[in-house]
């Protein structure tokens, strides 16, 4: 196929260097593989490295990461913000992202939401150039942030608000190219509002075998005594991420007298600092924090642990409409999983056929039976060993996240093979 030159519009985008997200890397470098031009716009976000270095000019620097090009914009974002700081960096950055798709030179362009914003600069580049373009949706919004609002968990979004995040999302998903979707609820959304199903694709996160896995020499934390197993969960500390189960279990296992487990919970966001009161405020000295760390030091760690833990608070849409990257994180580190959510998360850690359970799933809300669940694991090395060997296993058979990239460049180059839309008038 013909190179094509391809914008990814991508507001918090990292490499290998950050503590967040990688995926938007792996897509971006397996497309640049195959002979694509890629431009990779984003802004900066709290955890995210870029890997360019030197000063900002006006407003932007750019450089060559992994064989694509890589512009950052001098608009910082993280989730510790307040709804409207961070409204106003979402708005900033389509207006920079929508000046580098009119300027043209594009062939394809490759919306990537959250937030779903990036889908302004999109249609206006339809609209204004015929450019054609994808929409990838990494969390369903306004149905996740609308949820979320109900549950009061991530603030009241203003109803005027979300009445134009629901025009937004119908425009967007009605007039890409293709739809991307991480997980099949959030396909489901996408064709809700409009997309012709034909059009719309589950290219869910996958698993980087290189970085995690049993090669990877272990570290473990000054704190945690030698015959500690280790708990670790790795990624954001917000109301969303529901960590007061985590408080509320290593509570119950104190009490409990369970000497043999450690709670390790390494990240950062606007929860944490209250975390860390509490935790102190009830003596826990079962759990430790940890600051965010680059990726290849969180595979240290998670090769020295014994339980990857995967928590979210217990909001019924995050049942379908969540794909955590920690999730996988665990399973290419051949960890057993001991999740509190359920749904598609549930599922991934079950039995399949001969394939044995890979984690426990405990019931969303309920301390005592995340408690007994973590116990269970740390009083039988051979379960641990078993269930880990399983995640292992499907990590190398079904979450390669090269597999998935391979998929992804084959939805992206068959959708920029389609007819070009008609220039608007």
């Amino acid at each position: 196929m013909t190179a094509l030159r391809i914008l990814y519009l991508h507001q918090h985008y990292s490499g290998p260097g950050g503590a967040t997200a990688t995926r938007a890397h792996a897509m971006a470098r397996a497309l640049a593989a195959r002979g694509h031009e890629v431009t990779l716009a984003c802004g900066r976000y709290d955890g995210a490295v870029t890997g360019l270095e030197g000063p900002f000019r006006r407003g932007m620097r750019e450089g060559r990461v992994s064989g694509f090009r890589v512009v950052e914009f001098d608009i910082p974002c993280g989730n510790a913000m307040a709804l409207g700081a961070r409204s106003l960096a979402f708005l900033r950055y389509a207006h920079r992202a929508a000046r580098l798709a009119l300027g043209g030179g594009f062939d394809l362009l490759l919306a990537s939401s959250t937030p779903l914003t990036v889908a302004l600069p999109a249609l206006a580049a339809q609209r204004l150039r015929g450019l054609p373009f994808i929409l990838e949706i990494r969390d369903p919004w306004p149905e996740l942030p609308r949820a979320l609002s109900e549950a009061g968990m991530g603030g009241v979004v203003p109803a005027p608000a979300l009445a134009a995040m629901e025009r937004l999302a119908d425009a967007a998903c009605r007039r890409a190219r293709a739809v991307i979707g991480l997980t099949e609820g959030m396909a489901e959304t996408a064709i809700a509002r409009g997309a012709d199903p034909a059009h719309v694709h589950v290219v869910p996160n996958g698993c980087d075998l290189d970085l995690f896995g049993p090669h990877v020499a272990p570290w473990r934390p000054p704190e945690a005594a030698a015959w500690e197993v280790l708990a670790v969960y790795a990624g954001a500390h917000g109301r969303a991420n529901g960590l007061d189960a985590a408080i509320g279990a290593a509570t119950i296992l104190r009490n409990g007298g369970e000497r043999r487990l450690r709670l390790l919970l390494a990240g950062e966001g606007g929860e944490r600092a209250r975390l860390v009161e509490e935790a102190a405020r009830r003596d826990l000295r079962n759990v430790t924090f940890l600051d965010p760390m680059p990726k290849a030091r969180l595979a240290g760690l998670l090769s020295g642990a014994g339980i990857g833990l995967h928590l979210l608070a217990p909001v019924p849409a995050f049942a379908e409409w969540t794909a955590p990257n920690k999730l996988m994180d665990y399973l290419a580190a051949g960890l057993p999983v001991v999740t509190n959510a359920p749904g598609r998360a549930a599922r991934l850690v079950e039995a399949h056929g001969d394939d044995g359970a890979c984690g426990i799933a405990a019931p969303p809300g309920d301390a005592p039976a995340l408690a007994d669940a973590l116990a269970a694991l740390a009083a039988n090395p051979a379960r641990r060993a078993a269930m880990g060997a399983a995640a292992r296993g499907r990590a190398v058979r079904l979450w390669d996240r090269r597999l998935h990239a391979a998929r992804f460049c084959d939805l992206l180059e068959a959708a920029a093979g389609e007819r070009p839309l008609a220039r608007a008038a």
